[in-house]
């Protein structure tokens, strides 16, 4: 190549600055603006990863899209070539350790499912934005709200199963005979007992109310029951507070949506 042609190249590599102006703003402040309405429904409920977080998350994917697309046209040329849907590529990988840190198993329950899927959707929402195409980004966010709102109460009025086990924790004092009339009213209400574990937890308090019969210092029992039936286990556990002796009960219904 000669000297003058090779200069000429040269010139307009250097003279190809990086796109950058109202456009790109404009994806970026849609980004904020639809990962902010994401995180605001997760605010709501109060969830461990709410309003900034989501926030975040997609503008920060929107600006990783954008840098790969408008980021390095100052070293483009007939032998550097780029591929921008990497980028896309790697935020999906990326994404995944939020995701996996807002997952826990608590007892025999799993949390954080629903927040761990809107952080993602979140960074899909933001990668679209900042690729150019604000309606999909737009329908997603919309689909996201219908789907954790709309779709409550539906989810509530559906038939119950009868063969989802359910999770019982109670606290009582051992040696009054609590566990019978326990399993006597869970039965009463057309539940099936599973599996009944018990094991000691400590002595009673002895600054305790003097109400029931059990003797200060007598051992505390935490009893685990696994059921199943049609009636609510909630209102099975508000008939089980009411005992005599029934200090604390922890009701996990298998037909009531995870609150995640």
């Amino acid at each position: 190549m000669p000297v003058s042609s090779a200069a000429a190249v040269s010139g307009g590599l250097a003279a190809a600055a990086n796109t950058e102006g109202a456009l790109q703003l404009g994806e970026l402040g849609l980004a904020l603006l639809l990962s902010a309405a994401i995180g605001l429904e997760r605010e709501i409920r109060q969830k461990s990863a709410g309003l900034r977080t989501h926030a975040l998350v997609g503008l920060g994917a929107a600006l990783f899209m954008l840098v790969s697309k408008y980021g390095f046209s100052d070293v483009l040329g007939p032998r550097v070539v780029l591929d921008p849907s990497r980028v896309a590529a790697q935020i999906v990988t990326g994404i995944g350790f939020i995701g996996a840190g807002l997952i826990f198993v608590r007892r025999d329950a799993v949390r954080g499912l629903t927040t761990a899927a809107s952080i993602w959707l979140t960074a899909a929402v933001g990668m679209a934005a900042g690729a150019g195409l604000p309606w999909l980004a737009l329908a997603a966010t919309a689909a996201y709200l219908f789907v954790a709102v709309a779709t409550l109460p539906i989810t509530k009025r559906l038939p119950r199963s009868h063969t989802a086990i359910s999770t019982l924790r109670v606290h009582y004092p051992e040696g009054q005979g609590v566990l019978r009339s326990i399993l006597s009213l869970a039965t009463s209400r057309g539940f099936t007992i599973d599996s009944v574990s018990a094991q000691t937890i400590g002595h009673e308090p002895a600054d305790r109310d003097r109400g029931t019969l059990a003797p200060l210092g007598a051992d505390r029992v935490e009893v685990l029951l696994h059921v199943h039936g049609q009636g609510s286990v909630n209102e099975l556990a508000a008939a089980l507070a009411d005992l005599p002796d029934v200090h604390a009960i922890v009701a996990e219904d298998a037909n009531e949506p995870a609150p995640d």
